[in-house]
């Protein structure tokens, strides 16, 4: 599965968002300044030629769907990063954020009680 351009991805998100569009509902959605049709047009195009949307015509008209879900390609992004910056390995990635000063105490609280309960489900199977 290949990448998301920045633009590529936040036309992406918004599909995964309203489920299917037309060129004119994403432009809608998009922030100030707002792009040209034609540009929103192209990345969506680009977007079917890589596999991640499809469409449907009416007419001129194409009204577009994701083809590829968020959490699909949110686990194809996330694999990269681990392979990228840590090494395929979990405990650097968390050991990355938990040495962040951005975290809270209540966020590292809530990471060790996800970690604790994957820990007992897996240990019960």
């Amino acid at each position: 599965m290949k990448e998301l351009t920045k633009a590529e991805e936040q036309i992406m998100q918004l599909l995964w968002e309203l489920k299917q569009a037309f060129v004119h509902d994403l432009i809608e959605r998009l922030p100030e300044p707002r792009p040209a049709y034609n540009t929103v047009s192209t990345i969506v195009r680009i977007l079917e030629k890589k596999g991640f949307a499809g469409h449907d015509a009416f007419g001129k008209t194409h009204r577009y769907y994701p083809l590829i879900d968020k959490k699909t390609y949110s686990r194809h992004l996330m694999k990269g990063v681990m392979t990228n910056y840590f090494s395929n390995s979990f405990p650097q990635l968390v050991s990355f954020f938990s040495h962040d000063k951005a975290l809270s105490l209540n966020e590292l609280e809530e990471i060790r009680q996800l970690i604790d309960s994957e820990i007992q489900k897996k240990s019960q199977s």
